[in-house]
C-alpha cells in the first residue's frame, strides 16, 4: 500500500513551489505526538529568520528515519533528485578532502528537507560565497555534571565584557539543550583556524577571571564542576544546532536567540519549542534580526593568542577525528599519559 503522501505550496523567489511530503502523519516527538507534517508547518512559519541565521552557507541534515528517539544519522552532499532550489556548495575538509554541501536557501528548501527526515540543522560558521573564512566567532558555554544552564547563564555576561573589550559584540541563543552559545558576528578576514585561536584567547581570559566556575580543559576528568568553553566548535566542519533548529529531545526544544535582557530575568531555555516558538516570534520578533548588521574584527583576540604564546600557553588539543596538527599535545587522557616516575 502506497504512504499517505501531500503536497504543500510554498513561496518561493520566483513564486510558489510544490513540495511534497510523505507520511506526514508519522510522529517525529512520541511523548508530544508532533508530526512531521507539524514540524514542516513550523519550519514554514520560522523560515524567515531561520534563513537570515542559516542559509546560504554550507549545512549538514541530522535526519531520523524514525522518531527522534530512534537511529540517526548526518548527511552532508545533496542526495540525487534533489530538486533545483536546494542548493550546493564544495568545501574543503580538514583532511583535504573537497565534496558538495547541501545549502538552504529558501522556505521550499527546508519543507524538503523535513522531507528528508531531518530534525536538526547544523549550520557552518561560513557563507558559501568563502566557505574558508567564517563570518560568526562562535562559543559553546557548555554545563558540565553538577552544573546546568544557570551557571552558564551566570558566566555568560563575564564572557560578554570581555568579547566587548575586544571590539566584538555579543549575542546570545539557548542551545535546545543545557547549553548557552555566544555568537559574534566578524568580518570574514581569517580562516577557521585563526578564528579557533581567537576563540580560545576569549576562553582562557574568561577562565583567568572565573577560575572555580569555567574551564578550558578538553578532558572531561579535568574539567569538574564548571562550565566548560568548548573551543572545538570553532574548528572548520564542526557545528551546533542552528538557530530555530529543533533539538532531538523528548521535549521538542529549539536552539532559540534570545536577547541578554532575557538571560538577565531568568530565561527558562525548555520553554522554547515546535509549538511555543513561532508565537514567541510573532510576539517579541527576533533578537538576532540585525546579528550580521555591523561584523567586527578579531584582530584583538589574535594579539592575545599571541600573548598567551609568548607566555609559554600552547595549542589545545583537537577532536579525535582531526588530524595532528601543528603544536598540539599529545592526544592522551591524562589519567593514562605515562610519566617519568612509572
Amino acid at each position: 500500500m502506497a504512504s499517505e503522501r501531500i503536497t504543500l505550496t510554498v513561496a518561493g523567489p520566483d513564486g510558489d513551489r510544490e513540495v511534497g511530503l510523505s507520511s506526514p502523519n508519522r510522529v517525529l516527538w512520541p511523548e508530544l505526538g508532533i508530526t512531521k507534517r507539524e514540524y514542516a508547518d513550523y519550519m514554514l512559519a520560522v523560515s524567515a529568520p531561520f534563513l537570515r541565521a542559516n542559509g546560504h552557507r554550507p549545512i549538514s541534515l541530522e535526519r531520523f528515519p524514525d522518531t527522534v528517539e530512534g537511529e540517526r544519522f548526518f548527511s552532508k552532499n545533496p542526495p540525487k533528485g534533489a530538486p533545483d532550489f536546494v542548493g550546493q556548495v564544495v568545501c574543503t575538509y580538514n583532511s583535504g578532502r573537497r565534496h558538495p554541501q547541501v545549502v538552504l536557501d529558501e522556505a521550499a528548501a527546508l519543507v524538503w528537507a523535513v522531507q528528508m527526515n531531518t530534525v536538526v540543522f547544523h549550520p557552518w560558521a561560513s557563507l558559501a560565497q568563502n566557505t574558508d573564512n567564517p563570518v560568526e566567532l562562535r562559543i559553546d558555554l557548555d554545563p558540565q555534571p553538577g552544573t546546568d544552564f544557570g551557571d552558564a547563564a551566570e558566566v555568560a555576561p563575564a564572557l560578554r565584557d570581555i568579547l566587548a573589550e575586544a571590539g566584538l559584540a555579543a549575542f546570545l541563543k539557548t542551545s535546545g539543550n543545557r547549553g548557552l552559545h555566544v555568537f559574534c558576528p566578524i568580518e570574514p578576514t581569517h580562516e577557521f583556524l585563526d578564528v579557533r585561536h581567537a576563540v580560545i584567547a576569549a576562553a582562557r581570559e574568561l577562565e583567568r577571571r572565573l577560575p572555580e566556575r569555567v574551564t578550558t580543559n578538553w578532558w572531561k576528568e579535568e574539567r569538574g564542576e564548571r562550565v566548560f568553553v568548548d573551543f572545538n566548535q570553532a574548528n572548520r566542519d564542526r557545528t551546533m544546532a542552528g538557530a530555530y533548529s529543533a533539538r532531538a529531545l523528548p521535549a521538542a526544544t529549539v536552539a532559540t536567540p534570545i536577547t541578554w535582557d532575557e538571560l538577565d530575568a531568568g530565561v527558562d531555555p525548555g520553554s522554547f519549542t515546535v509549538r511555543t516558538v513561532p508565537q514567541r516570534l510573532a510576539d517579541v520578533g527576533d533578537p538576532w534580526a540585525d546579528l550580521q548588521a555591523a561584523p567586527g574584527r578579531i584582530d584583538t583576540l589574535l594579539e592575545w593568542w599571541q600573548r598567551d604564546l609568548d607566555a609559554g600557553l600552547g595549542e589545545l588539543p583537537f577532536p579525535p577525528e582531526f588530524p595532528k596538527m601543528p603544536g598540539e599535545p599529545p592526544r592522551v587522557q591524562p589519567s593514562r599519559a605515562r610519566h617519568p616516575e612509572d
